[in-house]
């Protein structure tokens, strides 16, 4: 007999763990880790791209990022359609991590839905709260937490949250009609959200754009502070390379234009540098 697929509600985009800015359950974190932060990350994958689908309704969108918070929390323990999040709930409990956080991402995938433009920079903080806060308080948590909150890590979480909004702010625009740029920023610049479709960058437009990427620079003293308070060393050793590949990714964009015909990411050998050289500050 032939192997029968599980039906599925999910949309998968085809992005993968080397789309991220940040090393997904990297060889730096414990081994026997791993394969609970996979299962998270496959989690925020498979909602996330239900969310960006351009073939489902709004409607449907909504109704399959709440049929998985039900069957995160226990209510459709049975449905062969939502694995991914039956597998996120058999990982909280074995680790004893609060559902909140999965639940969080799915609020802010709900309102990337509704929800197509921000008024100011707080709105946007506030979208980053449940978009991107989640993932490093999952990590701090099932690290073992760290001495200072979840401060420092909600700072370089929204630092890349930012980050990423402006590598993808054209095909964000062309393909859903979403803008993160603030449309108070906008206004002040004179900048249009029109300006996203075009071949490059008008002055307007990077002059909001060199506003975002300052407000990212606000965000990075107190990211700074994530590695040193810590409780996991290993975990500190990865914090660490991230805030060294959000400074990297900020100095680029700073210095090029996101409209341009290639998306801006590091290259392999810089990424690799910025992982060492994380390393080697929490070593030495």
């Amino acid at each position: 007999m032939p192997e029968v697929t599980p039906p599925s509600v999910e949309m998968p985009s085809g992005k993968d763990a080397g789309y991220e800015n940040f090393p997904v359950g990297s060889w730096l974190l414990p081994a026997k880790l791993r394969p609970h932060i996979a299962v998270f990350y496959r989690f925020a994958r498979a909602i996330d791209d239900i969310a960006d689908s351009p073939d489902l309704t709004p409607e449907d969108k909504v109704e399959r990022l709440k049929g998985f918070e039900k069957a995160l929390l226990g209510g459709e323990s049975e449905d062969p359609a939502y694995l991914t999040a039956h597998k996120m709930r058999r990982s909280l409990a074995d680790t004893g991590v609060t559902p909140r956080h999965c639940q969080d991402l799915i609020a802010a995938f709900i309102q990337d839905v509704t929800k197509l433009r921000y008024k100011d920079w707080d709105d946007l903080m506030g979208y980053c709260l449940l978009s991107a806060a989640p993932v490093g308080r999952y990590l701090l948590d099932i690290h073992g937490g760290s001495r200072d909150g979840y401060g420092p890590s909600d700072a370089l979480c929204a630092a890349l949250q930012v980050i990423n909004h402006l590598q993808d702010c054209r095909d964000d625009y062309r393909q859903l009609d979403r803008v993160y740029l603030p449309m108070d920023w906008m206004a002040a610049e004179g900048a249009l959200v029109e300006d996203l479709d075009a071949g490059a960058c008008s002055p307007s437009l990077r002059a909001v754009i060199d506003r975002m990427i300052r407000g990212v620079d606000g965000l990075m003293p107190q990211a700074r502070m994530l590695a040193g308070g810590l409780r996991s060393r290993r975990l500190a050793m990865e914090s660490a390379a991230i805030v060294n590949i959000a400074e990297s990714l900020s100095d680029l964009l700073r210095r090029r234009d996101p409209l341009g015909p290639k998306r801006i990411k590091l290259t392999k050998a810089g990424y690799v540098r910025c992982v060492l050289r994380g390393v080697l500050s929490v070593m030495f």
